[in-house]
């Protein structure tokens, strides 16, 4: 596959959306050593230890960002296989920045693609998306949609991917709703292909209360079974992502 992806492109992405968080952190350092010196000895000792934990805590979750979005196989797609399918019709499914459109597209070179995004500034309200959305350009026929309709026919689709983005709906109904949709337009056979970070414990180290942003396993698997999808497998890409294979369950109904 071609290289498409720019070197370090991951990592300076999630700086470049979520400067505020860096922005937060530089003040913290720089508050703290213009006032050390007016402290006493405990509290001197104390603004240390925060100074230590907020580069601690920042390099870290940069180091992991840097590993899952810029040196896994996650971008190079090796996960899914390297057997060339025959013509499908694969729907991407983004959440205002798509960022795999256009690997689907350089793989699945014979099939059909559709990219939606579901998007709502009104219920989905990460400032990183929106800057996002303002600094990328949407892939080429991108349809804009709602996470309780998906505008095509039942059993029309042989893939469904949504690639770090499904998380962004925080109601577990509209979420349920969603899947459930996923599975209404899904052939049978077919396979969804979800990826995400997980509420755990690699992500807690990595990212420290920011994991809180990602939805459990367990969370997870109760959207999927209520949708009327099954796991069929899962794929650690990296400790930090896990990969559902989901497939209809015919006897969820």
């Amino acid at each position: 596959m071609d290289n498409i992806r720019k070197r370090y492109q991951g990592v300076c992405n999630i700086v470049r959306f979520n400067w505020h968080y860096y922005a937060l952190s530089l003040a913290i350092i720089v508050f703290m050593l213009l006032f050390q010196h007016n402290l006493s000895t405990w509290f001197r000792i104390a603004s240390n230890v925060l100074i230590f934990l907020t580069v601690y805590l920042t390099f870290i979750s940069l180091a992991v960002s840097a590993y899952v979005y810029d040196f896994s196989d996650l971008y190079k797609l090796t996960w899914l296989g390297n057997s060339e399918p025959g013509e499908e019709r694969i729907l991407n499914i983004s959440a205002g920045f798509d960022e795999t459109s256009i690997l689907f597209k350089n793989k699945f070179r014979n099939s059909e693609l559709l990219v939606f995004d579901f998007y709502n500034p009104e219920r989905h309200t990460e400032v990183s998306i929106e800057r996002a959305r303002k600094a990328c350009k949407a892939y080429p026929g991108t349809q804009h949609v709602d996470t309780n309709h998906l505008p095509i026919q039942i059993g029309s689709v042989d893939k469904v991917f949504a690639i770090l983005s499904a998380h962004e709906i925080r109601n577990d109904d509209e979420r349920i709703v969603f899947f459930r949709e996923i599975e209404r337009v899904l052939k049978a056979p077919g396979q969804v292909i979800v990826t995400e970070h997980l509420r755990d414990a690699a992500n807690f180290l990595a990212y420290s209360i920011g994991f809180l942003h990602f939805h459990s396993r367990a969370t997870w698997l109760k959207t999927f079974n209520a949708s009327g999808l099954r796991v069929a497998r899962e794929i650690k890409i990296t400790p930090f992502i896990t990969t559902f294979i989901l497939e209809k369950n015919e006897t969820a109904y």
